[in-house]
């Protein structure tokens, strides 16, 4: 029987929790699926964690970071459909707008934690909850 299982090929992604000067979390929705995100994107091959968070935000909204974050708000693991995904989110609140969206983002926008657009995903409800109640993060995506 186990001869038989593939193992999950094991992926790490990052995401960030940008806030802004009135504390609403930066969202975005992309062009090839439904709902809205927090932005972040998958880690490529020699690239750190840090260098991923800063060129998905460039890429997906536009957002530059003057220096490195300095607080993770938590790291998560999602084993759905087989997969072995791992997720670090990052809280980021000292940011520019410097550079243009990718054509894969199809709206970015600021929310109010208690005002969030219709479709926003499971998990990027729960981070976002997490992070405005203090209420300490579970481990799973």
């Amino acid at each position: 029987m186990w001869s038989k299982l593939r193992p999950a090929k094991l992926t790490i992604g990052v995401r960030a929790l940008v806030l802004d000067e009135e504390g609403r979390i930066c969202l975005v929705r992309h062009s090839y699926r439904d709902g809205w995100y927090l932005p972040g994107g998958g880690v490529k091959t020699g690239e750190s964690l840090v260098d991923a968070m800063q060129r998905e935000l460039r890429e997906e909204t536009g957002v530059e970071l003057p220096e490195t974050p300095q607080s993770v708000h938590g790291v998560f693991s999602s084993f759905n459909e087989h997969k072995s995904d791992h997720v670090v989110v990052f809280v980021v609140k000292d940011w520019s707008i410097s550079s243009s969206v990718s054509s894969e983002i199809a709206e970015v926008g600021f929310f109010a934690s208690d005002n969030l657009p219709e479709g926003t995903s499971a998990a990027t409800t729960r981070r976002i909850k997490e992070q405005v109640t203090g209420v300490p993060p579970g481990h799973r995506w």
